[in-house]
């Protein structure tokens, strides 16, 4: 089968496209010199492997021939894979959004040879449908355009740049930081709150983690219920619907009503990274076992089916499973769902009626609204009905109806293992990988599990031995078929920061504290805007960026530029540097009039305002060994939800390797076998000592 060049790259989505009969180049200077040598425009795809539109159009226009001609004859064909290149996106995200008024994926740019964007949008059917223009007729279209009209198109692509580049550079006045600016967010998300489904807002709904992130520190803070009644109603509404796999665990990428029933069904690692972290934290809070048991199915559900053999995790599972054999298992979702014939077929006898009744089975098919026809006579499995209403109706006690529930699941789970599974993304991202890790060592700290500890260790040794050198200080984004490549990005350095310190905090390990106080020194330098505050998404004087953004959205993953400055702030408080502290402070009130103005932009950014707002906190358990009984105290002092104060053991020799790192830590002595430290503003009161 012939093939393009993509057929040489790493990435699964590029390589993807590698026989496709358009010829495709990958972003970089081969493609800009060919576009400039034949005096060209570049047609840009951005999209993702997992991207079920992105799919779509592939398969409608990329794979069709005539298409490909008039691709191939008037432009440069570029893939870039958003995932490996996030600077590349945003630009190019923000003027599709600032010209068409909505943005995602695919996304479909046309650039001048000197990466000037002239139009865009983001999926075009081949033919004119949907209320949207046909890709066919678009692409001859501007072909003529350029050709015919060329000075109006240049003029186009240098009026966008400027307005984009006079965008991202405008600085908004530092305000000062106070209570209002913590407190607004709260009242934002107050008013978009969908008190009868949870979530934010109507249909289609995504999780957006970084808001639980931030009301559960508002609830901490203030006390406020409202706030923490906001996350749990939501978390247990998702945790009954069909975007919670409810037979493999994690979560789906969206639900596209408003009651988290139906799903787009890829399955993405940040997602399960940040969900996981939610349900641990309302764990804290409220002690309610559901929400473990949810944690404990994301990370069961990551450990199984996305790790990789070096101890990293996969990026992603995609939404469409394809099956020639079996077209009902073929589609979007059809490795999850299932027809009432197939459940009676797998699950046992005696737990068939409970299991039906309990996940909403119904003997047509349980999904009304289905325009497409993609899960006809079929069962998207969410919780229908509470446990204790089918024991009540089963005449069982509910210990009973558990374990039929269970004995059904398990079956289903191993009839479902056989069936062909959804494309895998198997490259490791530096970024998404530091969030999982911090999600393993939130599980270690609140369930006490060894084996997340254990796995989250193995998967940092790799970040730090086969994504970072220790000797330049540079790190590395995308490791994928041996190969480890591409400059890592703020929301590299941040998170795996961000990953060091929680490992700091559940180990005592100074080794992880000084390579955090590293990325931040030197690591994060690369980034900051020193004048102004805040940090830009890249390094200065990349040649084949159109301009230098800041990333000041906490969307589906947190915003580089949020864990960067919470972060400096977490090290002021275990180091004392004041430094530290100078510069977050400055982040955030470079940030100040943005979260005023848009409070519900950012929370996640708030939330670190937090650390500000209450003086730093420490509970140390100063030993000679972490025995059992110091383990005991160390669990009982972290089921408590004090998100601002650090919880840590050290032993003699871990305070011996603290002195070059943290001299206030370093210096609280054990007396005895045992001595506890509670302290705030870096002044202890009187320990507790034991033996």
């Amino acid at each position: 089968m012939p093939t393009n060049a993509l057929i040489h790259e790493k990435s699964p989505y590029l390589r993807q496209h590698a026989d496709n009969p358009v010829d495709w180049l990958p972003w970089g200077d081969v493609a800009f010199a060919k576009a400039r040598a034949e005096d060209k425009p570049i047609f840009l795809s951005i999209g993702y492997s997992t991207c079920h539109w992105c799919h779509v159009m592939a398969h409608e226009s990329f794979e069709d021939q005539e298409i490909a001609e008039i691709l191939n004859a008037n432009f440069v064909p570029v893939k870039l894979d958003r995932e490996e290149r996030p600077d590349v996106d945003r630009i190019y995200m923000l003027f599709v959004q600032a010209s068409t008024g909505s943005g995602g994926w695919p996304m479909s740019v046309w650039l001048t040879p000197e990466l000037q964007p002239f139009f865009g949008g983001t999926y075009f059917p081949p033919d004119s449908r949907y209320g949207r223009p046909g890709f066919k007729d678009l692409l001859e279209h501007l072909a003529r355009a350029w050709k015919f009209e060329r000075p109006k198109v240049d003029a186009s692509g240098k009026s966008v740049s400027e307005q984009l580049r006079a965008l991202s550079t405008q600085s908004e006045a530092s305000a000062s930081l106070d209570q209002d600016i913590f407190e607004a967010p709260f009242a934002q998300f107050r008013r978009m709150f969908d008190r009868e489904w949870g979530g934010f807002g109507s249909a289609p709904k995504f999780p957006r983690p970084v808001a639980f992130y931030y009301l559960l520190r508002f609830f901490a803070a203030t006390g406020n219920e409202e706030a923490l009644d906001m996350v749990t109603h939501t978390l247990r509404k998702m945790a009954d619907g069909g975007m919670h796999d409810q037979l493999g665990g994690g979560f789906h990428r969206y639900s596209v009503d408003e009651r988290w029933f139906v799903p787009h069904f890829e399955k993405m690692l940040y997602d399960q990274a940040q969900l996981a972290i939610s349900y641990l934290e309302a764990h804290q809070i409220t002690g309610e076992e559901r929400f473990a048991d949810v944690a404990r199915g994301i990370l069961r559900y990551v450990l199984r089916d996305l790790r990789d053999e070096s101890g990293g995790f996969y990026s992603a599972e995609d939404a469409d499973s394809p099956d020639p054999e079996n077209p009902s298992h073929s589609g979007e979702g059809a490795f999850y769902i299932w027809s009432r014939g197939e459940i009676e077929q797998t699950a046992p006898a005696d737990s068939l009626e409970a299991f039906v009744r309990y996940y909403g089975v119904q003997a047509d098919g349980n999904v009304a609204h289905d325009p497409q026809g993609e899960f006809v006579g079929r069962n998207i499995l969410h919780v229908a009905l509470p446990l204790h209403e089918v024991a009540l109706r089963l005449g069982l006690p509910e210990t009973r109806t558990e374990e039929l529930l269970a004995a059904a699941r398990e079956r289903l789970f191993q009839v479902r293992k056989q069936r062909p599974r959804p494309h895998l993304d198997n490259k490791l991202l530096t970024s998404w990988n530091s969030l999982m890790i911090s999600a393993l060592a939130k599980g270690y700290a609140v369930l006490s599990d060894e084996q997340y500890k254990e796995s989250a260790q193995t998967a940092l040794d790799f970040l730090l031995s086969g994504m970072f050198n220790d000797r330049s200080g540079q790190l590395l984004r995308r490791f994928c078929g041996g190969e480890a490549a591409i400059q890592g990005f703020l929301d590299d350095y941040a998170f795996l920061a961000q990953a060091l310190l929680d490992m700091f905090e559940i180990s005592g390990e100074a080794r992880y504290l000084g390579l955090a106080e590293r990325l931040a020194t030197d690591g994060f330098s690369r980034f900051e805007d020193r004048e102004n505050g805040g940090f830009f998404s890249t390094e200065s004087g990349a040649a084949d960026l159109l301009l230098r953004l800041k990333d000041d959205y906490d969307g589906a993953e947190p915003a580089g530029n949020s864990v960067a400055t919470d972060v400096l702030l977490r090290l002021a408080h275990l180091t004392g540097n004041p430094d530290f502290e100078r510069r977050g402070r400055k982040s955030l009130e470079a940030a100040a009039t943005k979260l005023k103005s848009q409070p519900s932009a950012a929370p996640q950014l708030t939330a670190a305002l937090g650390r500000i707002l209450q003086p730093p906190a420490h509970t140390v358990f100063r030993c000679g060994d972490a025995d059992e009984e110091v383990q005991h105290m160390v669990r009982q002092a972290r089921k408590k939800f004090e998100p601002n104060v650090a919880v840590l053991v050290l032993d003699d020799h871990s305070a011996r390797e603290l002195q070059s790192s943290s001299a206030f830590l370093a210096q609280l002595e054990r007396k005895g076998r045992l001595t506890i430290y509670k302290c705030e503003n870096f002044t202890c009161s009187l320990p507790q000592s034991f033996g």
